[in-house]
């Protein structure tokens, strides 16, 4: 699942203390030492660089889509040269007819899935079909039955949050779309202050908005981060009360549990809804010399749009062959910006993610984005593999903000001592969207193609490493963090009047295995220094 709409909670902090902090949009470029940014070095790391020259790299893109024509990156997109465009024919006979940028495991002839059921909804959809109306002695698997209750309480409590979490951001949408309305002006402290509430509800809501969603300064990006969410958790709602499979096999037309099948599919990279691939590809590789719109990380590389993430969870047999399809496309960095909580096939991607790793493609994933301790609850999918072997091609990113202080921690964020390797660029992060256009977003989804942009450059500027060998300089190189951190989350304590929030400071190196930022320039500077 595209994880940047995850809470009102976190949905407040990246709106309220971001915007308060009026970064420069390109910080993530920037580096600690030279600028005071805690940004990922890229400028100094070219500057480093500047008597090298690189290798093209391919960056493979696994998300919702990507404009492809985007003015910053129709110059950066992969084009698959062994493919007649539009011909209706398998070219280059690697079994996808006409995949000029790439492929969508989740379109069909004709249409293409937007949303789709929580992997929650699926498991809990195919167990009540079997134990729906049946009690524990007349269940013939005891076993299967006991795991059925987990999942029908869990699912019962998923939806009732999720309920609870669009109901929220629905009626912030609608009371400022009522003060902007009444009062002429767009949503900020001054305005919501003169708005006169008319009802109790729109009394409550006053107080919510002044005390604890509007920041001091920008506030122009919170009516359509509210809107986004509130879209998000409305199409969780419906397509997890339908039959998923049914529905995929409608618009696909593959088997989705058969595990065998690779060629399904269509070559519509874009998709209904490509603003979070869009956004990611941006941040990666966005065009460094047209002087439109924002500066990319990489400036040697080229991204293969592969869509096989829905609004909703994706679904491990697509995972699997996206991962696939772009080792034997050429790609060597993979960027995977998405996760969810259950996988029943996870052998499935397991096997996708050593066939990377025999093939030398460094895999990166975000943490994810619900302040949760992975150590306790990992998210998937994961280098941990069932068979006990961790892949060591496979880096784990977390999100941080851009300055010192409570923000370095983006408070949304998965952490993990052990399974968290380092954290990156993810609060604020302005890049390119659909139509041409540019925004702000945050979330690991957006640390992730920080960490995938960095590594593609010294992949480009020093092929000899291997996959592993890149993770292993950029793990060594982080930059550290003198001092306490405020752990992602806090912690709920029993106060005077009840439960409270309790924030929780931590040394990086509780949140993290690096215990630091990923640094490009550092990391070039080792390599240099070492002969590379």
């Amino acid at each position: 699942m595209r994880r940047i709409y995850i809470s009102v909670a976190a949905l407040i902090l990246v709106v309220s203390v971001a915007a308060q902090k009026s970064q420069p949009d390109n910080w993530y470029l920037l580096d600690p030492k030279a600028d005071k940014v805690y940004g990922a070095g890229v400028e100094e790391a070219y500057v480093t660089l500047e008597k090298r020259t690189s290798k093209k790299v391919i960056v493979a893109v696994i998300d919702s889509g990507v404009e492809v024509d985007h003015e910053d990156l129709k110059d950066v997109i992969w084009i698959n040269e062994d493919e007649i465009p539009g011909n209706g024919i398998d070219d280059d006979k690697n079994g996808y007819i006409d995949d000029i940028n790439g492929w969508s495991f989740i379109g069909g002839e004709t249409e293409d899935i937007n949303y789709e059921a929580t992997e929650l909804a699926r498991i809990y959809q195919k167990l009540s079909k079997k134990y729906k109306g049946v009690t524990e002695a007349e269940a013939a698997d005891k076993e299967e039955f006991k795991y059925w209750e987990q999942i029908q309480q869990e699912f019962i409590q998923d939806m009732t949050e999720t309920e609870q979490q669009f109901q929220t951001m629905a009626l912030l949408t609608d009371y400022i779309k009522r003060v902007e309305e009444k009062t002429g002006e767009s949503i900020s402290i001054k305005s919501n202050k003169a708005f006169e509430p008319e009802n109790e509800l729109d009394k409550i809501l006053k107080g919510i908005m002044h005390g604890q969603v509007l920041s001091k300064k920008d506030n122009s990006g919170l009516l359509k981060e509210l809107e986004h969410g509130a879209e998000a958790y409305g199409g969780m709602l419906h397509y997890n009360m339908l039959d998923s499979d049914s529905l995929r096999r409608a618009v696909v037309g593959d088997n989705p549990t058969d595990f065998t099948e690779k060629y399904y599919g269509c070559n519509r990279v874009e998709g209904p809804d490509a603003m979070h691939g869009t956004h990611v590809s941006g941040i990666i590789a966005g065009n460094r010399t047209n002087s439109l719109g924002i500066i990319g990380e990489a400036n040697n590389v080229e991204i293969m749009a592969i869509r096989a993430v829905p609004n909703g969870d994706e679904r491990d047999k697509d995972i699997a062959n996206a991962i696939i399809y772009a080792v034997d496309n050429g790609a060597s960095v993979i960027n995977m910006s998405f996760g969810k909580y259950y996988t029943p096939n996870k052998g499935v991607v397991d096997a996708a993610v050593k066939y990377a790793a025999a093939k030398d493609v460094l895999l990166v994933h975000a943490a994810g984005n619900d302040a949760k301790n992975k150590d306790l609850e990992d998210s998937y999918p994961t280098r941990e593999l069932d068979n006990g072997e961790i892949a060591s091609n496979w880096i784990e990113v977390g999100a941080s903000g851009y300055k010192k202080g409570k923000g370095i921690v983006a408070n949304f964020s998965n952490y993990g001592k052990t399974r968290v390797d380092l954290f990156a660029p993810g609060v604020d992060i302005h890049s390119t969207v659909p139509d041409g256009k540019y925004e702000d977003a945050s979330g690991t989804s957006m640390a992730c193609p920080s960490v995938a942009g960095v590594a593609a450059i010294v992949r480009g500027y020093f092929p000899e490493l291997t996959a592993a060998e890149v993770k292993e300089v950029l793990m060594k190189t982080v930059v550290p963090y003198k001092g306490k951190v405020y752990r992602p989350g806090g912690e709920m304590v029993e106060g005077k009047k009840g439960p409270k929030y309790k924030e929780v400071k931590v040394s990086m190196a509780d949140l993290s295995i690096s215990g630091g930022f990923v640094n490009v320039n550092n990391a070039v500077t080792y390599l240099l220094e070492n002969g590379k």
